[in-house]
């Protein structure tokens, strides 16, 4: 819980992993272009206090991301995103079975979400069957632009696609989290193209699609498509860092989504251990839109309470401590004052 001003809020990073990119993990040069785009996403948008020497960042572990995100982060809650990339890596990028037993270590602190591929068809279908028994999935992570044999990509209104989403309403898996952001190398960018999430969401109307980054370098476009598609929502994670090395564009950013979506629809990230979430919550809370932007209405305390936390509790049924909720008939409440630019 972070406590600001009187003001408590209650943190929840909708999108961490565990992941290991160390070279006797990497099958071959790709998972070193991989994670090397990652470290430099990580170096550059990040305050110079906060960035990780490489070989640390290669792999973080349990204990370091416990402390990162429960000790010193702030993190009320957290939930795993994890990445397979099993065409680069040998034991795949995210960790599944190191980050499972961490959830169930902490149940009241971690949620473990799991990934899927239609290209797979029926024999991953059965194998979506026993993760989400075992797992206990109340989401998952899709990555769309993930290499497979000689595809490089598959689109989320692709028939195999759609025979795992009805599988997903099936099994009670009610939230789909895509990746939907920059292009990280190798991955192709059309891969990542928001449009596909325009059907989908039309299709399953039950479902919530989450996506993450929420499309950048697409924003108009996914807002476009959002603001017409009650069920599709915004994840901040790549968003989030440019609060500092770019506010105005951050500004920018934050006002687009609270214009087309409201603050509803917007869930904090910090892509952990990309950035760790205790800088990114400080700035968020202290941020302001800046005085001159006045096509943008100011933040508002009940807006970042929202973002930070309490849409994504409300979205995977997470209990909030009675101290940091909002009150039933506050939907914007007070408003903060504008800075000067």
């Amino acid at each position: 819980m972070y406590t600001k001003d009187g003001e408590k809020y209650f943190i929840l990073d909708a999108h961490v992993a565990l992941w290991d990119a160390r070279p006797e993990n990497q099958r071959n040069i790709h998972g070193k272009q991989f994670i090397d785009c990652f470290y430099d996403y990580h170096r550059n948008l990040s305050p110079e206090s906060e960035v990780w020497p490489y070989e640390e960042y290669l792999y973080q572990g349990g204990q370091r991301l416990m402390h990162d995100l429960f000790t010193e982060g702030y993190v009320d809650h957290a939930i795993f995103q994890p990445a397979l990339l099993s065409a680069f890596y040998n034991n795949g990028f995210g960790q599944t079975e190191e980050a499972f037993a961490l959830a169930q270590r902490h149940p009241d602190k971690l949620t473990y979400n799991h990934c899927w591929d239609p290209r797979f068809e029926e024999a991953g279908l059965d194998q979506l069957k026993r993760d989400a028994e075992r797992f206990g999935l109340k989401g998952v992570k899709l990555y769309t632009a993930e290499w497979q044999g000689d595809s490089r990509g598959y689109k989320l209104d692709d028939p195999w696609s759609y025979r795992y989403l009805e599988t997903c309403q099936e099994l009670g898996i009610r939230n789909i989290h895509i990746h939907k952001g920059p292009t990280i190398r190798p991955l192709d960018r059309d891969a990542f193209d928001v449009a596909d999430i325009d059907k989908v969401a039309t299709d399953f109307t039950d479902l919530n699609f989450v996506v993450e980054h929420c499309g950048l370098p697409r924003l108009e476009d996914f807002c476009w498509i959002a603001t017409q598609e009650p069920n599709v929502h915004a994840g901040l994670a790549v968003a989030m860092p440019f609060i500092h090395s770019r506010p105005r564009y951050f500004a920018q950013i934050i006002g687009e989504l609270l214009y087309w979506l409201d603050e509803d629809r917007i869930q904090f990230s910090s892509d952990y251990a990309i950035w760790t979430p205790k800088w990114l919550v400080e700035k968020f809370v202290d941020f302001r839109i800046p005085g001159d932007m006045t096509e943008y209405a100011p933040l508002t305390t009940a807006q970042k309470k929202k973002i930070l936390g309490l849409n994504a509790a409300r979205m995977y049924d997470i209990d909030v401590p009675a101290e940091c909720r909002l009150p039933a008939d506050d939907s914007a409440g007070r408003t903060e004052a504008v800075a000067v630019a």
